[in-house]
């Protein structure tokens, strides 16, 4: 990367108030987050032809001087092919160690809780999201805390037992997360040599807890989202089209694009490409952890095409802004519009369902393209890692042939309401 020609100044960005990303130049940004959200730097660069961005602090803390010399030693580092992200995260855990080393020095084996607490606090920026990170602390905290005094090396099967007996069939998907992650903990505690060898996990399932505790019960029935039959859509959506709400628009855009609740109500101004009327879905963003690529329907691309005629189009703001300013619809709005319609015994959920139902009964496109569709992973490990592609140009075709039939006339068409059609002519306009 070549050396930084600054654009910024110390006194410039004092004056700075205007959300949205600043340049200073060589990758360096200084980000305004609407609201007064707040002022960071970031570092921003390309690797494999996908944007990487490392926050480099808050702009409050951190000085424009600062924040330059933290970019000029990320660019040595790709300069060296180093990603400096995977850098800052290797010079983390080595310094995780360093102070693990020194401690086990001054007081001897730390403690379960002690050591669970700094397992996860080196581990959860790799993981998911914000709930599964609250998750880990909340299980280890609350189910096991006849271990969190005891020392990792003195934790016996008989522990391990005592802690997961009680909720073992009360609350049984618990109960088995909360062994895996005491499984994890202890092997960890192993690996940073706070427990000497020979050893075996004592929270071990096969070997070990399997003999102990009882085997858990297959669920008997799979609990599936109440979906809408896809014979009733039509008419359901001449209905829908009629509402004014912003929450309406929203529940059509996720019908015509069979995406999950929170990737529409999460949707960013930035993840739009209008020329190529495809939505990108950022992989953090994605129930199944990778970017996904959306074509825009006709319909889908007017609504947005509706919504940015009464917003600023911020690239970081939502595309269906909630009535809290930067915030987007809550997670009900969708469920709540369905309810109004007297439709509240169907699922937004299961409007996929309807999708997929649709695509098996009445056309040929293959189950692969319409697991794709619907963000599913389609065959296993190996079959995917030859998959170069993501179908693209068939899920165009696919989601077109869902469009026509979801905006079809109804079979029997009432007339609409003057100040209906008046509403949906200005919204038009």
């Amino acid at each position: 990367m070549a050396r930084a020609i600054h654009k910024l100044s110390a006194k410039g960005i004092e004056k700075l108030k205007t959300p949205g990303w600043h340049g200073d130049g060589g990758g360096l940004w200084l980000r305004i987050f609407p609201g007064g959200g707040g002022r960071r730097w970031v570092f921003a660069w390309q690797r494999d032809k996908k944007r990487r961005e490392m926050g480099l602090g808050s702009a409050t803390d951190t000085s424009l001087a600062k924040a330059r010399e933290k970019a000029e030693a990320a660019r040595k580092l790709l300069a060296d092919g180093i990603d400096p992200l995977e850098q800052r995260g290797a010079d983390v855990e080595a310094e995780v160690a360093r102070i693990a080393e020194e401690e086990q020095a001054e007081i001897g084996k730390p403690a379960f809780g002690e050591f669970a607490d700094t397992y996860i606090d080196t581990h959860e920026e790799g993981w998911k999201n914000a709930k599964h990170r609250q998750q880990w602390r909340n299980t280890i905290k609350t189910h096991a805390k006849l271990l969190l005094p005891k020392p990792v090396d003195e934790i016996t099967t008989d522990d391990v037992v005592a802690v997961l007996q009680p909720i073992w069939r009360s609350t049984p998907e618990t109960a088995s997360r909360l062994r895996g992650r005491i499984e994890n903990i202890l092997d960890a505690a192993k690996a940073a040599k706070h427990i000497a060898s020979p050893w075996e996990n004592p929270a071990r399932w096969r070997g070990t807890l399997n003999h102990l505790l009882p085997r858990r019960r297959k669920k008997s029935q799979v609990r599936h989202h109440p979906a809408m039959p896809y014979k009733d859509l039509p008419d359901f959506f001449a209905r829908l089209r009629q509402r004014p709400a912003t929450a309406a628009r929203a529940l059509e855009f996720t019908i015509l694009h069979a995406t999950r609740t929170s990737e529409t109500l999460k949707m960013k101004w930035k993840e739009i490409d209008w020329d190529e009327k495809i939505w990108t879905i950022p992989a953090e963003r994605m129930k199944m952890g990778f970017e996904h690529r959306v074509p825009l329907t006709g319909r889908g691309f007017e609504i947005l095409q509706l919504q940015a005629r009464s917003s600023n189009c911020d690239p970081d703001g939502y595309v269906f802004q909630g009535q809290k300013r930067g915030m987007p619809l809550s997670q009900m709005s969708m469920t709540m519009v369905l309810r109004r319609m007297k439709l509240g015994h169907y699922t937004v959920h299961g409007m996929r369902s309807s999708f997929r139902d649709y695509m098996g009964d009445m056309t040929g496109h293959p189950e692969s393209i319409v697991e794709m569709a619907l963000a599913h992973q389609v065959g296993d490990e190996t079959e995917r890692a030859y998959r170069r592609g993501d179908a693209f140009l068939k899920r165009r075709v696919l989601m077109s042939d869902w469009e026509r039939y979801v905006l079809a006339m109804p079979k029997a068409k009432k007339a609409r309401p003057a100040r209906a059609a008046r509403d949906e002519t200005r919204l038009a306009a």
